[in-house]
């Protein structure tokens, strides 16, 4: 594993860009096929006079999915390119916080900075996929410039996704060269140094080729931040032989270089009412002149498929993917000495300290240097035939993964040869911090990882049509999961021993997951279908390639952690679709029931005290109803509503549950109480009109109700909050379109991930973005 050093993008590069946009060749008097018949590239419908909008998706990307949306007994919630582009979603993240019943975790000290996503209540931080492949690095998806949408799986389906999947899938479908030469350039300025240009150019070669370049490069800073930024710039070609014929051949290749001072959290006491009192809503509590988040990713993809008749296919997906992270975070750790002469816990400040300072300890000057590299490939034949009568669709695959992870950790707050500088770390100003650190950076290793996992799986899915208005559609898949895993310590205090490293336990597990899901479908009418379904999911004791099963425990020699049983989740549904408006607009309700039978809890066993045991349970019961498409020709609505009823059904083992007065035990305290970070009610709603000379309104708001942020003792919940959009287009003239975007335009105050160990991440404050778009 290499250390890497990205640059942060070129300012001239931004202003190419917008120079660009205002110089493409205007002069092109005659209009080309595209503009005269209106092409669609990058979920905009151009035209010579305005842009058009389809914001309903209809189809997924994975050939897994043997019918269109309408008929999928699920369900999904699809983000497509118009709704990325319509509200300005730049990241994943953003994209994500409109989809009701998503939170997102505050930063990690230990775990890595990156993407932290709970989905009905479970991380799904594990279940992340780009076109339809495990995407398992932790890393910040930081933006959306070569994707077409974004497909949110919602229910236990590892048949679908993978080992994994308790609460669903997030698939990332990427752009690919269309039949169609068309090319769209972006410029955009905003508030808080807001600066954006990207290009997206498919260019029809001949009847059989095609190409397609997306460009972006980016600045901003945070808004409502004294400190922190974001920098990134990215470029990914792609290629299509065989267009239009039998036999097709695309490769993608995708880069992406980001240099970021990330928001990591403020001050936060659950206790103390939320915000630490007198601390700053703005302020940053690391230290800028050491904190940053460098990342690197670059994911090469080939993709062949061939059509034996109009109904038999064949698919292969093959992937290669490097994701490289470097992270030096301070969180926001240590002693808060309030004015009043006490800390945060109420306890007197110590006499060497001064109220209204506080003096930082705990993992201050984490410092991660990681690599991911994933080898991925995937073969899916696709037939439909009659057996009886019976019409089948079906989709028989298999698919081999391997996954690498090395990790080198440590602190960056030292003298060469490890010793701590003194003083240790400088106290700073609650209500006005100086985030400087200003001492000796030299990066001293304490700890190493790697891991390797190997996944393989056949899968089978059948879309089985008993008659005009019943379809049977289910799946089935095998999978087999060898993790290996071990973790290194390093001495990094100075003295003889420096830099001696003690090996670790390999440890290994080895898991056979089967998964399924079958759902019946009635359609009283071809544009409409209800249906009830049941699908499950395995979790295997080693998820992730980031991390092990475990160390044997003291006292337990022969019960090995890496032998445990997979984690079960099952999911109950039912619920209904339906076009209207031509098949402009899609309406979706669903009821729902997600119960997790056997996740991990400590066993408090005599002999085996400190062994986890898959004795937990767990249950989200939930309502969701949405509306994505054309209410009108000229009205648009992308809306979603979630209803979410948790509990934590056990969280204790069955022998404390069973014999309390075992030595550790103790009564459930959890059980009845909400899942954390689980908002009741959500909401998101995204609406658009045009008037007749071609202005567009658009309006958009999300809601999110409050949580607990613990489910023990005294309960302490999150506060709920509405954040408002707005949104205005405009076609200048023939390809040339201008877009204002007003991000919470009330400046609300809120928090994005909690943590109950003391702190928060601020929500943006408000910003507003000019764009301008120009097709040709």
């Amino acid at each position: 594993m290499r250390s890497h050093h990205l640059a942060r993008p070129a300012s001239a590069f931004l202003a190419l860009s917008c120079v660009g946009l205002i110089a493409a060749p205007a002069s092109a008097q005659q209009k080309s096929p595209s503009e005269e018949n209106g092409t669609e590239l990058e979920g905009v419908t151009v035209t010579d006079t305005a842009v058009t909008d389809e914001v309903k998706v209809s189809k997924l990307e994975s050939p897994k999915y043997t019918r269109e949306l309408l008929n999928l007994p699920q369900t999904i919630t699809v983000i497509g390119n118009t709704t990325i582009r319509q509200q300005n979603l730049l990241s994943l993240r953003d994209a994500l916080a409109t989809i009701p019943g998503i939170t997102f975790g505050a930063g990690e000290g230990g775990g890595g900075y990156g993407d932290s996503i709970n989905l009905r209540g479970q991380t799904v931080n594990n279940d992340l996929q780009i076109d339809g492949v495990r995407d398992s690095a932790q890393y910040s998806r930081s933006d959306t410039f070569n994707l077409e949408q974004i497909e949110v799986v919602q229910g236990a389906n590892s048949v679908y996704g993978g080992g994994g999947s308790i609460s669903g899938t997030i698939n990332l479908v990427t752009k690919r060269p269309k039949d169609t030469t068309l090319t769209v350039v972006q410029g955009a300025v905003g508030t808080d140094n807001y600066f954006r240009g990207t290009v997206d150019s498919n260019i029809k070669l001949s009847d059989t080729v095609a190409f397609r370049l997306n460009v972006m490069a980016h600045q901003n800073d945070i808004p409502r931040r004294d400190v922190e930024y974001m920098h990134r710039y990215g470029v990914a070609p792609s290629i299509t032989v065989g267009l239009n014929t039998a036999t097709r051949f695309t490769l993608l290749y995708s880069h992406q270089e980001d240099n970021n001072i990330p928001v990591y959290g403020i001050p936060y006491y659950a206790s103390l009412g939320g915000l630490l009192p007198g601390a700053s809503y703005s302020g940053y509590y690391g230290y800028k002149d050491v904190d940053r988040q460098k990342q690197q990713t670059d994911v090469a993809t080939a993709i062949f498929e061939h059509d034996f008749t109009d109904k038999i296919s064949i698919r292969n997906l093959t992937r290669w993917q490097r994701v490289e992270q470097d992270v030096y975070v301070n969180p926001p750790q240590g002693t808060y000495c309030l004015a009043g002469g006490v800390t945060q816990t109420g306890a007197a400040c110590s006499s060497s300290q001064t109220p209204g300072f506080y003096y930082p300890s705990g993992p201050r000057g984490t410092t991660r240097l990681s690599e991911n590299r994933n080898l991925f490939t995937q073969f899916d034949l696709r037939g439909v035939f009659d057996t009886g009568g019976l019409e089948h669709t079906i989709n028989l695959g298999a698919s081999i993964g391997r996954e690498t992870y090395d990790l080198a950790n440590g602190n960056v707050l030292r003298n060469i040869g490890g010793a701590t500088p003194n003083p240790t770390l400088p106290p700073i100003n609650i209500a006005n911090p100086d985030p400087v650190y200003g001492g000796p950076v030299n990066f001293v290793q304490s700890g190493a990882s790697e891991g390797k996992l190997v996944t393989k799986a056949v899968y089978l899915f059948d879309a089985i049509k008993l008659s005009d208005h019943f379809e049977i559609n289910g799946g089935v898949r095998y999978e087999n999961f060898d993790n290996k895993f071990r973790s290194d310590t390093v001495v990094s205090a100075p003295g003889a021993t420096f830099g001696q490293v003690t090996r670790g336990a390999n440890q290994r597990s080895e898991d056979n997951l089967f998964s399924y899901r079958v759902g019946l479908v009635y359609k009283p009418v071809t544009n409409a279908s209800l249906y009830i379904a049941y699908g499950n999911s395995k979790t295997p004791v080693s998820s992730t390639v980031r991390s092990g099963c475990g160390t044997i425990a003291a006292g337990a020699p022969n019960v090995d952690p890496c032998q445990a049983k997979p984690q079960t989740a099952v999911n109950y549904e039912i619920g209904g679709k339906i076009d209207l408006m031509d098949a402009k607009l899609q309406l979706t309700a669903s009821v729902f029931r997600n119960e997790r039978t056997n996740f991990p809890v400590q066993s408090f066993d005599p002999s085996f005290p400190t062994l986890q045991v898959n004795d937990g349970r767990s249950r989200v019961n939930g309502v969701t109803l949405g509306a994505s498409g054309k209410i009108t020709p000229n009205w648009t609505i992308f809306a979603n509503y979630s209803y979410l009823s948790t509990k934590i059904i056990q969280s204790i083992s069955d022998i404390c549950k069973d014999t309390p007065s075992t030595a550790g035990c103790s009564i459930d305290a959890q059980s009845g109480a909400a899942i954390n970070q689980t908002p009741k009610n959500s909401g998101s709603l995204f609406t658009t009109y045009t008037l007749p000379f071609g202005l567009q309104l658009g309006y958009g708001a999300t809601y999110q109700g409050d949580y607990n942020l613990n489910n023990t003792g005294t309960i302490y919940k999150s506060k709920d909050y509405l954040i408002h959009r707005a949104m205005l287009s405009y076609p200048i003239m023939g390809g040339l379109t201008a877009q204002v975007n007003i991000q919470n335009f009330t400046n609300k105050k809120y928090y994005t991930g909690i943590r109950n160990n003391g702190w928060a991440t601020p929500g943006e404050g408000r910003q507003a973005i000019l764009s301008l778009f120009y097709s040709f």
